[in-house]
């Protein structure tokens, strides 16, 4: 049963895609999407729907009016944020590379009478979007499995002057032994954990954990997203810092 080396050192983070992940060459998300929820219950303890639901309030606070969420998967942030009334009337376009994933979504979305739109958009590049087409632009639990740099550059593109950006991702916890015992159990239970679930698909939990175990800091991120030429930005750590909360506008 193939694993990782819970004593190996963190690699640096670099531009690019943290989890080594192609989705033209493994199709893993397709082939997991009836199960993916009870795999995110399995692989956060549960503390997922925390994430989500704290995620959810922060997209419905701001006053957008047309929103794309990336990468949408099965619809978990979305079916959390139209319980919030004051995202009534506003348009939602739910997206992901995975047609299985979004098909998913569709069936659990069916019943909310929102402005729901489905695309099947790659978030690396999205040319049927137009630029400036979006006053927010959210992606949750993504960014650590595809071309970091390639998936903001088109949120920043999307993005109207003034939009706003909401990330929900891997960070890093505090203090580093934390973080180094976190990694540690990773490597060790979760690669039992998602054999057994998933009936030997190691993809399912391999990109996961490459995935955080390269992923930069919350201060990293938000340094890359100045960097790249976005403002006001910030993050919230969540559950100790397993994951965050970034936020960040395009500037006007």
């Amino acid at each position: 049963m193939p694993g990782l080396d819970p004593l190996a050192p963190t690699p640096a983070p670099t531009p690019g895609n943290a989890a080594d992940f192609s989705w033209q060459q493994d199709d893993v998300f397709g082939r997991i999407a009836s199960r993916y929820d009870r795999l995110c219950d399995l692989f956060s303890l549960g503390l997922h729907r925390l994430w989500k639901r704290r995620v959810a309030r922060v997209i419905a606070d701001e006053p957008w009016t047309t929103l794309l969420d990336g990468a949408t998967g099965t619809g978990d942030i979305i079916l959390r944020l139209l319980a919030h009334e004051r995202v009534a009337g506003r348009t939602v376009i739910a997206s992901d590379i995975s047609e299985a994933m979004l098909a998913r979504a569709r069936q659990r979305l069916a019943c909310h009478p929102a402005r729901l739109r489905f695309e099947v958009l790659n978030l690396e590049c999205m040319p049927s979007m137009a630029d400036a087409s979006v006053d927010a632009y959210s992606i949750s639990l993504a960014l650590k499995i595809c071309d970091r740099p390639a998936a903001l550059q088109e949120a920043l593109r999307v993005l109207k002057p003034g939009g706003r950006l909401v990330v929900l991702e891997a960070s890093t916890l505090r203090p580093a032994w934390l973080q180094r015992a976190y990694l540690a159990y990773m490597a060790l239970c979760m690669p039992l954990l998602g054999w057994l679930a998933t009936g030997g698909d190691a993809s399912a939990y391999r990109y996961l954990l490459l995935g955080i175990r390269g992923f930069p800091s919350a201060e990293q991120l938000a340094a890359e997203l100045e960097e790249m030429g976005f403002e006001e930005v910030g993050f919230e750590r969540l559950s100790l810092g397993i994951v965050a909360i970034h936020t960040a506008r395009k500037p006007r």
